[in-house]
């Protein structure tokens, strides 16, 4: 009965290569000949079958970005209030919108920088949505000019608002100054489109220090990470996650969901 055989043999194999799938109290007690036994029958048949090995190594990848999505959508969950409703960030769009897109963001980054003209269409396209604008200079320590940039951002829109806020922001990704090109002259330029009064600026390092322990509990690992959710009322089942770059596409589609439909947490490396 070879075909029963092949089917004892890949369970001893999906025991010896799955254990987190089995319970303690679930695994058989074999003696040392008999383990010895199965090893043997679990390598031949590996060697047969080397694809096994993809297939438990995409299985496993595959848990364990469910597992990490699960984890994101509790931690948004947990700091929803700090996300959306924080006065210190920069906003754009109406107070009132149902649905607010936060992104994570460093103007040094060179991805953030490749993110920076889809966010501006998704922001002309999307009215009635809420931007949030969480300036993380997480490359201030290499680059001094990535923390004098998100400092100027934080105060012109303390002293100028939304638009000139805006003006700014594109304006500085618009340099195409990225990877440690970013300069003084840049921000300065800049801030200077807007009537920045330096002067007049107020210290904005709680905000960031704010901003960099919420990333933190986040769990984000780095820049960009952008986060679509409901305003006020959020649920798992309305909260989207890219902590990494995202395409036009998959922010339109989290924008609707955020609306009021189904869960959808990406992960990227």
């Amino acid at each position: 009965m070879p075909g029963h055989k092949n089917l004892l043999t890949f369970a001893f194999i999906g025991a010896t290569l799955f254990p987190l799938m089995a319970t303690a109290a679930d695994a058989p007690t074999f003696t040392p000949e008999q383990e010895a036994r199965i090893g043997k029958i679990a390598a031949d048949y590996l060697v047969a079958h080397p694809e096994v090995l993809l297939q438990a190594s995409q299985k496993l990848q595959q848990i364990q970005q469910q597992q990490q999505a699960s984890a994101a959508t509790q931690a948004v969950l947990k700091n929803a209030a700090a996300l959306t409703q924080d006065k210190n960030t920069p906003t754009y769009g109406p107070k009132e919108g149902k649905v607010t897109v936060i992104e994570f963001f460093d103007y040094q980054c060179v991805y953030c920088s490749r993110l920076a003209p889809v966010m501006e269409q998704v922001i002309k396209e999307n009215p009635q949505t809420r931007f949030a604008f969480k300036e993380w200079p997480i490359f201030g320590s290499r680059w001094e000019t990535s923390l004098e940039a998100a400092k100027t951002g934080l105060q012109i829109y303390q002293q100028k608002g939304a638009e000139a806020y805006l003006t700014y922001h594109n304006g500085i990704y618009s340099t195409g100054h990225n990877e440690g090109k970013l300069t003084a002259a840049d921000i300065q330029q800049q801030a200077k489109k807007v009537n920045f009064d330096a002067k007049k600026a107020a210290d904005v390092e709680p905000v960031l220090e704010s901003t960099n322990q919420l990333a933190q509990e986040i769990g984000l690992s780095g820049t960009p990470g952008v986060i679509v959710m409901p305003t006020t009322g959020a649920t798992e089942a309305t909260i989207t996650v890219f902590p990494g770059l995202a395409d036009k596409a998959s922010l339109d589609a989290a924008i609707k969901k955020a609306g009021g439909a189904l869960l959808l947490v990406i992960f990227r490396s």
